[in-house]
C-alpha cells in the first residue's frame, strides 16, 4: 500500500466495526472519539466493574443504538475475547497495558497474565476470525535506558522493571502469530503519551495536581530522567495510520516527538503553563529501585513518518497548556496530596 493511500484511508472508517479493548483509558478513549468522528463502529472492550461508573465513554451510554457498543469483559477470558473479535474489521488492542510501573514491583504475576496471556488470547482470535488488521499497543519502557540515542526500532530490549518485561513478553507473543500463522499485527510502540484523561500514575498529571491544589512544593522522584512526550491526539492519529499501512505488518513502530525534556525542566515548563507558582523537591518515596530507573528516552520515529505519514501536530508547549486546562477544571479527580502507586 502506498502512503498515499495510507493517509486517505486513515482517515476514511466509514462503515467499519473495529474493536478498541482498553478502550475506557487514557489513550483508548480518545481513539475511540477519532473513530467515531471518522464513522466507524467501535466496538468499546472494558474490564467489567460490578458497580455502576461513568467513565471517558459515558456520554455514549445515552446512546444505545449508537457509534460505541459497551463489551464488558476481561482481557484474560479467552472465549469473550474472541466472541468480542467476531465480525471486527480492525482491532486495536490497548487492553495489554496493565500499567503503573510501581505497583508492577508489588504484583508482577497480575502484569504477566494480563498483558501476556491478555495478548495470546487476542491474537489467537484475530487469526481466528480472519481481522484485516490487529495492532497491538507496546511501550517505550521496554528500550530501557538509551544505549544509543535516539531510538530505533532496533535497539536492544532491556527489562528494567517487571511492567517492561511483561510488555516484551506481549510484543514478542503478538509477533510470534505473525511469523507462525501469518497473522497481520503491527506493534506500536508510543513513547510518552499525555493529555486530557491521563491518571495520577503518570508525572505530567501528577505535577499539574499538585500545582492546581494550591501546593508551594511539588515532591517528585529523580528529576534528571529524560522522555520523549507525544499529545494523546497524536498518538491516536499514529494508531489510525499505522492501521492502513502495510509496509508495518510484521513490524515494530514507534510513535514519539524526536525531542526529550528532563523531568525536572518538565516541571519547570508545567509551573509556567499552570500559572502557579512552587519548588520542586525529590520526595524518596517515590524514587524507582537504583536498577529499574530509565534514564533516557528519546524516539527515531523515521518508520511512522515515512511508512505511515504520520507526524505529532500538537507542540509541548501547547500540550501542556491544554493538560493544564484540563486537570484543573477536573481536580477532583485527583488526591494530589497521596502517591499514587
Amino acid at each position: 500500500m502506498s502512503t498515499t493511500n495510507s493517509m486517505s484511508t486513515a482517515n476514511n472508517w466509514d462503515g467499519r466495526t473495529v474493536l478498541v479493548t482498553g478502550a475506557e483509558g487514557f489513550i483508548g478513549s480518545t481513539l475511540v472519539d477519532l473513530l467515531v468522528a471518522r464513522g466507524a463502529r467501535v466496538r468499546a472492550f472494558v474490564h467489567y466493574k460490578p458497580y455502576a461508573e461513568k467513565g471517558h465513554l459515558a456520554r455514549y451510554l445515552a446512546e444505545p443504538d449508537g457509534p460505541v457498543e459497551m463489551w464488558a469483559g476481561d482481557i484474560r477470558d479467552a472465549g469473550r475475547v474472541s466472541d468480542a473479535v467476531a465480525g471486527c474489521d480492525t482491532v486495536f488492542h490497548l487492553a495489554a497495558a496493565l500499567i503503573g510501573i510501581p505497583y508492577s514491583y508489588a504484583s508482577p504475576g497480575a502484569y504477566v497474565q494480563t498483558n501476556v496471556t491478555g495478548t495470546e488470547n487476542m491474537a489467537e482470535a484475530c487469526r481466528r476470525h480472519g481481522v484485516r488488521r490487529l495492532v497491538h499497543t507496546s511501550t517505550s519502557e521496554v528500550y530501557g535506558t538509551a544505549l544509543t540515542a535516539p531510538i530505533a526500532e532496533t535497539h536492544p530490549l532491556q527489562p528494567q522493571s517487571p511492567y517492561s518485561a511483561s510488555k516484551i513478553g506481549a510484543d514478542m507473543m503478538a509477533l510470534s502469530f505473525h511469523h507462525a500463522f501469518e497473522l497481520p499485527v503491527t506493534v506500536v510502540r508510543p513513547f510518552n503519551t499525555y493529555g486530557p484523561r491521563q491518571s495520577a500514575r503518570a508525572v505530567i498529571p501528577t505535577i499539574l495536581a499538585q500545582l492546581h491544589s494550591g501546593a508551594d512544593e511539588i515532591r517528585l522522584g529523580s528529576l534528571s530522567p529524560t522522555r520523549d512526550f507525544t499529545y494523546v491526539t497524536d498518538t491516536a492519529e499514529g494508531f489510525l495510520a499505522v492501521a492502513e499501512c502495510d509496509r508495518a505488518l510484521g513490524e515494530v513502530v514507534n510513535l514519539g516527538t524526536g525531542r526529550e525534556i528532563s523531568v525536572g525542566d518538565l516541571a519547570q515548563a508545567l509551573i509556567t503553563a499552570s500559572g502557579r507558582e512552587a519548588r520542586v523537591v525529590v520526595d524518596p518515596s517515590r524514587l524507582r529501585p537504583s536498577g529499574s530507573e530509565v534514564q533516557r528516552l528519546l524516539s527515531d520515529n523515521s518508520r511512522a513518518r515515512e511508512w505511515a505519514c504520520w507526524e505529532p501536530r500538537v507542540s509541548l508547549a501547547e500540550g501542556l497548556r491544554r493538560t493544564s486546562d484540563w486537570i484543573a477544571a477536573n481536580l477532583a479527580l485527583f488526591a494530589p496530596d497521596r502517591y499514587q502507586v
